[in-house]
């Protein structure tokens, strides 16, 4: 039961210590990380939809070729 008690404990210090060596280290604070995600998120979204629209309209394209034939 010590042993187990003594693993809780070094979990629990470590998830701490960890948590403070996260918040000191961060190259940004909270709220500007958030905003630069947010931004990279946007953008991420914003081309694979350029990029499903132009697919959508080559696959129109064939459809109507084929139809034709």
């Amino acid at each position: 039961m010590k042993t187990f008690l003594n693993f809780v404990a070094g979990v629990v210090i470590g998830a701490l210590a960890g948590g403070a060596a996260a918040l000191l280290l961060a190259p940004k604070n909270g709220a500007d990380l958030r905003k630069d995600l947010r931004g990279e998120v946007d953008e991420i979204l914003a081309e694979g939809r350029r990029s499903a629209r132009q697919r959508r309209a080559e696959l129109e394209d064939q459809l109507v070729q084929l139809r034709r034939q």
